[in-house]
Order: C-alpha cells, then structure tokens, then sequence
C-alpha cells in the first residue's frame, strides 16, 4: 500500500508562471485547498488558499509568493500512512508525492485518504467496540487478546493513544461481534478500567433509557 498507488491524476499542478487569480479558480474548480507548484516537473511546494487570499493583487504570478511554499513532500515509495501523517502534521487537503528524481508524480486527495483509513482499519467489518483506559505498564496485547477471545470473539483492530500530559494509555479495540456485554464483564473482572463500549447491548440500553424517559415524561 505504497504512497504511488493512491495518486489522484486528475488534481491540476500549478506553475511559477500562473497568476494567483488562476490558481484561487482552480482550486474552487477542484474544491481543495491547496496546489502543488512545479517546473519542469520539478516539484517546488504547496501553495494554500490562505496565500493566495493574502496577495494583494490576483494578476501577480505565484513566484512571487514562492517563499510562502509549503515545501515538504511523501516519497512514492513510502506507505499511504506516511501521507495520513503529512496531512495531520500540516493539515492540507492534498498531499504531494515525488519520486527519487524530485519530480512530482501527482497528489493524494485527505477524502480519499480517508477512505482508505476506513478499509485499513477494517471499519466495515467492525460490530462492537470496546474503549480502556490504562497505565502504559499494564497494557498487554496477550492478556487482552486472551480475554476477548475467551468470549468467541476477534480483535479486528486494536488502536493505542497516550495522553500527552498524563502518559495514560487509551485502547480501543474493534470487535468481530456486536454483542459485547459479557467481554466488557470479563475485562471488568481483571480490574480493566472500561471508558466505553458500543454494541447491540449499548444501543437497545439506550432504546430502553429514553423509553423510560419518555413514560415518566408522560406520566407527569
């Protein structure tokens, strides 16, 4: 799943030598935010719209605004999650792809990268989720595992988050199975700290909760 295998072709690239005004209809053309600047082929940076709406005067060419180029760029032949972290890092909507030559070989769309977060994670298949909240010391892939499949259930997807400022470990695990009560007891057994679970148990509680509601309501 290479960073080459995901190029949008159809994103136009700009050139020194175009006018900001040029570049602001493209984009509104394309709906993104952001363009790639090239000569000769030769990739030179991103420029945004936020440079673009700062120029004083829409006639003048896009080298003028070069120092305001986003510069940096995912090789073709790194993994797609390398373009997921370029564009988290510097929150673009296209993400530029060059191969060994310097040239830019085309972009990768945030929409479609979002897509293929969804396939990567498997969200499709997922039926239950189970979120933790523990030290980093007692997290244990093994044990958790253990767990989940003690209840005839699978791991589709297991998600780690630290929290910056404390160091606490958040998991999320996505399940093969949407009834989740009794892995959540099990992991409540082992004095696992559960911070949420979504399954058919946790949607017809909810079904139930406002049913209640409503009837008391009706009541008054």
């Amino acid at each position: 799943m290479l960073t080459t295998d995901f190029i949008n072709n159809s994103i136009p690239r700009l050139h020194p030598n175009d006018s900001v005004n040029k570049a602001l209809q493209l984009m509104n053309d394309f709906r993104v935010e952001h363009l790639p600047v090239v000569s000769n082929e030769k990739y030179l940076g991103l420029v945004s719209e936020n440079n673009l709406l700062e120029a004083e005067d829409e006639t003048i060419t896009l080298e003028t605004l070069q120092e305001s180029f986003l510069l940096q760029y995912v090789n073709e032949n790194e993994h797609f999650l390398s373009a997921v972290s370029f564009s988290n890092q510097f929150d673009t909507s296209i993400v530029p792809v060059i191969n060994e030559e310097k040239e830019l070989t085309g972009v990768i769309t945030t929409a479609n990268l979002l897509k293929l977060l969804g396939n990567f994670s498997g969200a499709d298949a997922i039926a239950g989720i189970i979120v933790l909240q523990m030290e980093r010391h007692q997290f244990a892939i093994s044990e958790i595992s253990r767990i989940v499949e003690s209840n005839d259930a699978t791991i589709l997807h297991l998600n780690t988050v630290i929290h910056p400022d404390t160091g606490i470990l958040t998991v999320t695990l996505q399940l093969n199975k949407k009834e989740v009560a009794s892995i959540v007891n099990t992991f409540e057994r082992y004095e696992y700290n559960i911070v949420g679970y979504f399954g058919n148990e946790k949607f017809e509680n909810d079904i139930h909760s406002n049913f209640r509601h409503l009837m008391n309501y009706l009541d008054i």
